[in-house]
């Protein structure tokens, strides 16, 4: 499965290792492409992002990094995480205050989140729902759109099982 035709992996059985390794080597592509810089502790907090696969708090990941032999200030963790972020590399989940790892890296998109409310495990999708279309909504309202975030919550197909 290549990172381009991910869509809510999360929650859908694939090759966790071979998804990580491409949406990393997209990752790198993309900074080597713009001129930026993939620090290592930048390349660590995507890494273990990507191996969590699911969302995790800056001090979860703050406690990974020191694990990992990283400097333990969370500056470094959220330095690291802005420049992901901004880069389009990582996603915040606003309603847990956590992050994951895109699925589209370098990829200008505004993802939905499915969130288990049980589990906290976060899928990204494609929110191309037909009917919904923010950008016709943008021009006839003479407002421009700079973000959009959209989280849905519920029950993933393994708590369902559970209940």
């Amino acid at each position: 499965m290549s990172a381009s035709n991910l869509g809510s992996v999360a929650f859908e059985k694939h090759d966790h290792t071979t998804c990580s390794e491409s949406i990393l080597k997209s990752a790198e592509d993309y900074c080597s492409r713009n001129n930026l810089k993939l620090t290592d502790t930048r390349r660590k907090v995507l890494e273990l992002l990507l191996v969590a696969h699911r969302a995790l708090g800056a001090y979860s990941l703050l406690d990974l990094l020191k694990e990992a032999g990283f400097r333990s200030q969370p500056t470094v963790a959220y330095r690291a995480l802005d420049f992901l972020v901004k880069h389009g590399f990582v996603h915040k989940v606003k309603s847990l205050n956590a992050f994951i790892a895109c699925t589209r890296p370098g990829r200008n998109h505004s993802p939905a989140f499915m969130i288990c409310r049980l589990c906290e495990t976060v899928a990204e999708t494609n929110p191309e729902i037909p009917g919904f279309n923010v950008s016709v909504d943008e021009r006839s309202l003479g407002f421009k759109v700079e973000q959009t975030v959209i989280e849905l919550q519920g029950l993933c197909h393994t708590c369902t099982e559970i209940t």
